[in-house]
């Protein structure tokens, strides 16, 4: 009777797990890790991470900042003042923008330290932030994208001044924000909404990326892109992504959108990777446009470049690439929107 009893319990429980894995989304992995949507790409596995080919190939870059890539600082403080009153979008380098929806500034994935890594490892800038920490303005709404080093930086984050800023970012990093003083911090899943006040929405949504801190965390925490919905006004500012189906389907339910942030850079790592200006998970300024059209975006705005090298293309290529390739996905040159770093844009300036 004891062995019938227990075969049975073990049934139901294993009948329970099985319903519960059952309705977890496709992106909930069993060991409590995370993937990209349905349909999206693999890297390849020909891609061979080497250290010495990558200096090797980096020493050959030329690494000349043509003086218009950068706005003053008197002039980014001068704006700043200018435009206190106005809705506007600042650039502060390479994932770091300051956007200021009404009486709500929010600040994304904010690095204000010298290198993407670890103590005084990892890339270095080779441009300044156009504000340091102690003058940005008050900031509302901090928005964390991913843990990577030039996304998630902890020198900021413990030193950031706005401390009572409601803090939205992916599963399993609130952490990180609690343990530093943080108080209001919202960890989010993909397609899950908060409601900021009765003029701004933030919706996460999925993006084709993946999380690593460490040898032992690798996709631990989720990533995504953030819909911004403001009087309106539709924002979509992504995580770094690769291309992927899921983004017809974004443009199907949330398009379209007035204007999209989508990674430009880090997108050549040949010889590593057989193909030349190719990579699973940073759109090249082609790539980008497309998901622009794929999400019906109005305008594309083209970020995560000119700040560090990440990877072996020229410096200021996806300038030119992003701007020369705009008409053959369907928009108008200015259309393909780009900031020099410290430059403050009033949002309607942008969006009109």
């Amino acid at each position: 009777m004891f062995k019938i009893l227990s075969f049975l319990i073990l049934i139901f429980i294993f009948n329970c797990v099985s319903i519960a894995m059952e309705k977890k989304p496709y992106h909930h992995l069993p060991d409590g890790t995370f993937r990209n949507p349905e349909g999206s790409p693999k890297r390849s596995e020909n891609f061979k991470w080497s250290f010495k080919i990558y200096n090797q190939e980096k020493k050959k870059l030329d690494m000349t900042v043509p003086k218009e890539h950068v706005v003053s600082k008197e002039k980014v403080l001068s704006d700043l003042e200018k435009f206190k009153n106005d809705d506007y979008i600042a650039w502060i380098g390479h994932a770091t923008f300051i956007i200021k929806l009404g009486d709500t500034t929010i600040i994304t994935d904010p690095v204000f330290s010298k290198n993407a890594g670890p103590l005084i490892f990892g890339p270095k800038r080779f441009v300044e932030p156009a504000l340091n920490l102690r003058e940005i303005p008050k900031i509302d709404l901090f928005l964390l994208t991913h843990n990577h080093y030039d996304h998630q930086d902890m020198m900021t984050i413990r030193r950031f001044p706005y401390k009572k800023a409601k803090v939205m970012l992916p599963l399993k990093l609130g952490k990180y924000f609690t343990r530093n003083g943080y108080r209001d911090v919202n960890e989010m899943d993909w397609y899950e909404e908060i409601k900021v006040n009765e003029k701004l929405k933030i919706t996460f949504l999925p993006a084709v990326h993946w999380s690593k801190r460490s040898l032992t965390d690798t996709n631990k925490s989720l990533w995504g892109n953030f819909l911004i919905e403001y009087d309106g006004k539709k924002i979509l500012f992504a995580c770094d992504t690769g291309i992927g189906d899921i983004y017809k389907d974004l443009g199907n339910k949330y398009g379209p959108i007035d204007i999209s942030f989508i990674n430009i850079g880090a997108y050549n790592f040949y010889p590593m990777m057989p193909t030349k200006d190719k990579s699973t998970f940073h759109t090249n300024p082609e790539e980008a446009l497309s998901i622009g059209r794929d999400l019906k975006s109005k305008k594309v705005i083209g970020m995560h470049w000119g700040t560090f090298v990440l990877s072996l293309e020229p410096i200021m290529e996806p300038l030119t690439r992003f701007k020369d390739n705009a008409e053959k996905y369907g928009f108008k040159k200015d259309d393909a929107v780009l900031f020099k770093i410290g430059q403050i844009s009033k949002l309607n300036d942008i969006i009109d």
